[in-house]
């Protein structure tokens, strides 16, 4: 996600340097590649147990098969659909999945899922095949391929749930969330963590309940007693995510976020907001008054696509706004873009695809 110069990381203070991304001149593919190679020599250097290397192999080889059936459809917007497996097909949740599915496929996004049973069937039955792309996982019991989505070349299969987790985060561009168990919140929590921390760029994150709000309203009640009330969490926070309770209002929340936000990149110091809709004077000014706390320094201005930002021929020419960003503040980040979707008499954009960034 980011253009700065990377802190140390595990493994880092080693005799090599890290080669920044920012530096295609000295960097680019064939020194992350030397990397790869160097890191399987010290491997063996090390004596690493057969064990650990089978671990990192396996992970390596699922990344760069996952990594060959996403490629094409990099710059294709999808959302992630998570919900319980176990969830009957009469189920008005299963049911709500597949209109949530059938209306995004209409607005031209693909559906991405756990591709078993359930939620995530449902969703793949309202989106068709040609609009599912699927990441299955291979446990012992319960998660097997959906017959929409089994032996399609858009299904990917895993071993590792760490590894299935990245490309549920990594292609996409909302995530969906409907009831389901321990699988469901854990993906749920671990995605509002990566946009809490910084790790994933900000993306609209929609919790799917019934009228009658019989699951969702009592997480946000826990969260609201037990973590904001303690001091676990800031009030912002509660902002990255929002609770609806209809399929149709999910989509809405979707579309909605990228009204006018269009994507953002980390330059150097600076935070940079692409936009599908240039904004006006007053609203910049209004947007330099009110969210002044997530200022380091300067003030939020407009400004032109940065060379750092070449690998994205497709955003050149959309406008954007840059400033000093207070890092730890991503919750008022995403209520600044809330600002900007609200701008009035602009039309829902036909959106400018963009491949999503995890750091």
């Amino acid at each position: 996600m980011e253009d700065e110069l990377p802190l140390p990381i595990a493994g880092e203070a080693e005799e090599h340097t890290l080669i920044s991304e920012q530096e295609p001149e000295i960097g680019g593919k064939s020194a992350f590649l030397a990397q790869i190679r160097e890191v399987a020599e010290k491997l063996e250097r090390d004596q690493a147990t057969r064990g650990d290397i089978k671990i990192i192999a396996r992970a390596a080889k699922e990344l760069r098969y996952a990594f060959k059936v996403f490629t094409p459809y990099r710059l294709h917007r999808k959302v992630t659909v998570f919900g319980s497996a176990r969830t009957p097909a009469n189920h008005p949740d299963y049911l709500s999945s597949v209109e949530f599915g059938r209306l995004m496929a209409q607005n031209n996004w693909m559906v991405l899922t756990g591709a078993g049973s359930g939620i995530m069937e449902g969703a793949h039955v309202g989106a068709g095949l040609p609009m599912s792309m699927g990441v299955n996982i291979l446990l012992p019991f319960e998660q097997q391929a959906n017959s929409v989505i089994d032996g399609d070349p858009k299904l990917v299969t895993f071993r590792f749930f760490f590894t299935r987790k990245l490309m549920f985060v990594k292609e996409v561009h909302a995530v969906v969330v409907y009831p389901g168990g321990f699988g469901t919140l854990d993906e749920l929590f671990e995605t509002l963590t990566l946009i809490q921390t910084g790790k994933r760029d900000m993306l609209p994150i929609v919790l799917v309940d019934q009228p009658d709000c019989n699951y969702w309203c009592a997480l946000q009640d826990f969260i609201r007693h037990q973590l904001l009330d303690r001091g676990l969490i800031s009030p912002a926070d509660l902002s990255l995510y929002r609770i609806v309770h209809s399929p149709a209002a999910a989509v809405s929340e979707v579309l909605s976020f990228y009204r006018v936000y269009n994507s953002m990149r980390f330059v150097k110091q600076n935070l940079v907001l692409r936009l599908n809709h240039p904004i006006s004077d007053e609203l910049l000014d209004q947007l330099n008054v009110e969210f002044a706390d997530l200022l380091i320094s300067g003030t939020i201005e407009r400004t032109a696509a940065h060379p750092f930002e070449a690998d994205e021929p497709h955003l050149k020419d959309l406008p954007r706004l840059r400033f000093h960003f207070q890092r730890r503040e991503t919750g008022r980040l995403r209520q600044l873009i809330d600002a900007l979707n609200l701008s009035p008499e602009l039309p829902s954009p036909e959106l400018s695809p963009q491949q999503p960034s995890l750091s």
